[in-house]
């Protein structure tokens, strides 16, 4: 079955390759099309397109279709084109010439667009929630390992002290940038396309401020072509938000593989939490983080692909909106998973204690101790140089003690006000 169908058979390897992975895909939007069509429903009968008792009819098969969903017992058969079609097919079934009035004053391309819509804002949202679970998972671990010293480093070469605290809090901090983005982007789909049909418009009296209401959004996208030249637009933006946040975490997840290797020594993990080697039996890899690092990478790329599949694409609907869904549910999918293993993992390091003392760590302290001797009296250009000369002819004895009392810095953290910024 197709929305769209006027009897006339289509050949075969047309209907595959048109239809894709369609029906696998709108699993995760079938719930959105039965907000969205319950909404629909409601606005109809005020309108006086059905009656009362049609709209009840419809309100108790979309009921039914939604329990299914929810216990994952709903399937789109090989005969549907889409979820779409499906919905709409078993509303007939069940309901016999009242099932066929759903469609009224809408076009599958605004079906589409509103269950995106709404798959999209709940999405979003959960990935905000899961960041700041892994955010306070961060705060915590910066907290219990503050005085634990870690060597920072600039060009991957020693530079000046640091902490696990520091670090920690630095991509705690980071994210919360990377949240500002997510909300930038909620704020995008959070306005109903729905009455907008096929892009123009319908002629019918519809009333698009009941079904913005009846389906929670903020407000609605008012021009219709605006609403229809939001696919992709949508995209981009989310593509952009979800990179920004995979940015993070990808980064992160390079510095945990850098520290676990023996060449720094810094971290470690419980066994359960790693990988052997086929032939090497003292290897401890970790996978984990590397399939992170991996993982967020590839959806770095997404917001490229959205661009390319919409850029310079006129106004009005185009095929090429459908291949949308499928790289951006699948990367939300993939999000979701990402965060959850980060945080589940991440609470399991093992941090190692570090001999400041080892002579590769010797010049850890030259600028504290060039800033120890301008505190004396001597100007910076001096004691750098007075410094410098002591690396050079071997004579540097470093002195630990300095301590950085600026907020932000390695002996005060300010936690609590990187805490008090992430978003509400």
């Amino acid at each position: 079955m197709k929305l769209w169908d006027k009897g006339i058979s289509i050949d075969k390897k047309i209907e595959q390759f048109t239809v894709g992975n369609d029906r696998e895909i709108d699993i995760h939007i079938a719930k959105y099309d039965v907000i969205a069509s319950r909404a629909h429903a409601k606005m109809l009968q005020k309108i006086g397109i059905i009656s009362v008792e049609e709209l009840v009819d419809l309100l108790g098969g979309l009921k039914a279709l939604e329990t299914q969903i929810d216990n994952g017992t709903f399937i789109i058969d090989e005969q549907f084109e889409d979820v779409h079609s499906k919905i709409e097919f078993e509303l007939t079934k069940s309901l016999g010439e009242v099932g066929k009035k759903i469609h009224t004053a809408r076009s599958r391309n605004d079906q589409v667009l509103v269950a995106c819509h709404l798959y999209y804002k709940d999405n979003l949202s959960l990935i905000k929630d899961k960041t700041q679970v892994l955010f306070n998972t961060l705060l915590d671990l910066a907290d219990k390992y503050k005085d634990k010293v870690l060597p920072g480093y600039t060009h991957l070469q020693v530079a000046m002290p640091s902490s696990f605290g520091l670090w920690f809090s630095a991509y705690a901090e980071l994210m919360i940038d990377d949240v500002y983005m997510l909300n930038a982007a909620i704020k995008t789909v959070d306005q109903n396309p729905l009455g907008s049909a096929a892009g123009y418009g319908s002629s019918f009296p519809i009333d698009r401020e009941l079904t913005t209401k009846e389906m929670g959004f903020a407000t609605l996208k008012y021009n219709v072509v605006a609403a229809q030249m939001g696919r992709g637009k949508n995209e981009r933006t989310i593509a952009a938000a979800l990179g920004g946040l995979c940015n993070t975490l990808s980064r992160f997840a390079m510095d945990v593989c850098l520290y676990m290797s023996q060449n720094f020594g810094f971290v470690s993990f419980p066994d359960e939490l790693t990988t052997g080697s086929s032939i090497m039996p003292h290897k401890k890899n970790p996978d984990v983080f590397e399939l992170i690092r991996g993982k967020c990478n590839k959806i770095q790329a997404l917001q490229t692909e959205m661009i390319l599949i919409t850029n310079n694409l006129p106004s009005g609907y185009h095929r090429d909106f459908q291949l949308l869904k499928e790289n951006m549910i699948a990367a939300f999918e993939e999000l979701k998973d990402i965060l959850d293993i980060f945080n589940f993992s991440i609470q399991q390091i093992i941090v190692k204690d570090i001999d400041i003392n080892d002579d590769k760590y010797k010049y850890l302290f030259t600028v504290d101790n060039i800033n120890t001797l301008v505190v004396e009296g001597q100007s910076f250009r001096e004691a750098y140089q007075k410094i410098g000369g002591q690396v050079q002819d071997g004579t540097y004895v470093p002195d630990t003690s300095k301590k950085h009392t600026h907020v932000g810095s390695i002996h005060n953290l300010s936690l609590d006000k990187i805490k008090a910024k992430f978003p509400k």
